[in-house]
């Protein structure tokens, strides 16, 4: 079966985008997280990684602000691995704060870090509760063992309708909910989705939905949606065709060296495109983590 070619990394996401051009929004979305009344965005020290290792996507938003290191996250599909992402990303940044301050890790002097709070806003169509939490140590093989880390993600709803104290308190990220729900409605019911979205943008234009923002970006923000829509789409067709692909091509014993390399090669993608775990990805196209690591030995 031929893959087909689909451009999956999205070039900028809405949400990063909205925040990250209006600094007073995104000092806006910290105060109604923490419940304080900071007023001078100049204050914010943004330090969003642009490349992250081991992850295709970039971190969404960092940025440091009385002491703490604040690490957000959009997710539109749920994503058990959050925490193992945020502790890269929060590696690689406490390294360049040491780098930035000239200081050692091998003196003797203390050095002092800004405390880490990690959040992931949710707005996916999978049901989820308001918030919950998700920690590193659900990823840890031996649950027996007290483990000596821990990374604790709080993982918020932020579909329109929930966490309504919230979007009291940030407009700003309550007229983005309401946004994306007009999009998809939109979407749901055209086919030539660059049409139908720049409808959803009029629509919200008209009706006070972050319509300064829109007529300014109008541009930018239709083709990250297109962008979006089609990650979505291609992430679909991808667990379908995994699917496909594991039931015509899981490893037994007598398949032939072909048969082992598409089968390793269908699992990798799926870990890299859906950053899923192996037993997730060889559960997600019906085979086990034997075959293919049988396969991957023959390979």
């Amino acid at each position: 079966m031929k893959k087909k070619k689909v451009k999956r990394q999205v070039k900028d996401r809405l949400f990063r985008f909205l925040f990250d051009k209006d600094r007073d929004a995104l000092l806006q979305l910290y105060n109604a997280l923490n419940g304080t009344d900071y007023t001078d965005a100049s204050e914010l020290q943004v330090v969003t990684i642009e490349s992250a290792v081991y992850v295709v996507m970039k971190n969404d938003l960092a940025f440091v602000v009385a002491g703490v290191l604040n690490l957000y996250e959009h997710q539109s599909t749920y994503n058990p691995n959050m925490p193992v992402r945020f502790l890269v990303y929060l590696a690689q940044e406490y390294q360049k704060i040491i780098e930035d301050a000239e200081e050692s890790l091998y003196g003797t002097r203390q050095i002092y870090l800004p405390a880490p709070q990690c959040i992931v806003f949710y707005n996916g169509k999978k049901e989820m509760p308001e918030e919950s939490i998700l920690s590193l140590s659900d990823a840890f093989e031996n649950k027996e063992l007290e483990a000596d880390v821990e990374l604790k993600v709080r993982m918020l709803n932020i579909n329109h309708g929930h966490n309504s104290d919230l979007m009291e308190k940030c407009h700003i990220l309550e007229e983005y909910a309401r946004f994306v729900e007009v999009s998809r409605n939109y979407a749901a019911e055209g086919d030539n989705m660059e049409i139908v979205l720049n409808k959803a943008v009029d629509y919200c234009i008209e009706n006070g939905i972050l319509s300064e923002f829109l007529r300014k970006y109008r541009v930018e923000v239709v083709g990250m949606l297109l962008e979006e829509f089609d990650a979505e789409k291609y992430e679909r067709s991808l667990r379908a065709e995994g699917r496909e692909e594991g039931r015509e091509e899981g490893y037994e014993a007598g398949h032939s060296a072909g048969d082992a390399q598409r089968l390793v090669r269908s699992v990798d993608e799926i870990m890299k495109r859906l950053y899923l775990t192996l037993p997730q990805a060889c559960k997600l196209i019906g085979v086990s983590t034997e075959e293919y690591k049988k396969a991957k030995i023959i390979c």
